[in-house]
């Protein structure tokens, strides 16, 4: 599995021109599923998701994790995080988990999320054309993919 992290001030998702999900400040994360990746995977990337340490206490530092300043999360899937692009210029996908599995995963992801920070993250639709906004604060951006842990 690989997601990006970008903490926000504001995020949301729009399907077909409509509203469908938005944040205040908090995190926007992408989450990409691997052929191979696991429940166990989802587990420990919303583990570091919820103990990231990457919003500002009162001298600055990023110090403070999701949970501690009351900000919330905007998981969004996006197979298109698995693209390999080391052979010639058009993306190829074969990396990315398919259909019901990807999906089972994800949702595994978004409920450990809910169960470390006590609030179900704000999500899209698993497969739909998605428009996604966001400001990034910072900007910080974190990648983490659990290709580095094995």
């Amino acid at each position: 599995m690989k997601i990006v992290i970008q903490r926000v001030t504001r995020a949301s998702v729009s399907i077909a021109g409509e509203l469908h999900s938005a944040i205040g400040p908090g995190m926007m994360v992408l989450v990409g599923v691997a052929v191979g990746d696991t429940e166990a995977n989802a587990r420990y990337l919303a583990a570091k998701t919820a103990a990231l340490r990457i919003f500002n206490d009162d001298n600055g530092v990023m110090n403070l994790s999701i949970g501690q300043t009351g900000g919330r999360i905007l998981a969004v899937s996006q197979f298109t995080l698995l693209a390999a692009t080391r052979k010639g210029n058009r993306p190829s996908y074969i990396n990315a988990m398919k259909g019901d599995e990807a999906k089972a995963i994800y949702q595994a992801y978004c409920t450990e999320l809910e169960r470390l920070t006590g609030h179900a993250p704000a999500t899209g639709v698993f497969g739909a054309d998605m428009q996604v906004e966001l400001v990034n604060d910072g900007p910080v951006t974190i990648i983490i993919d659990t290709d580095e842990n094995r």
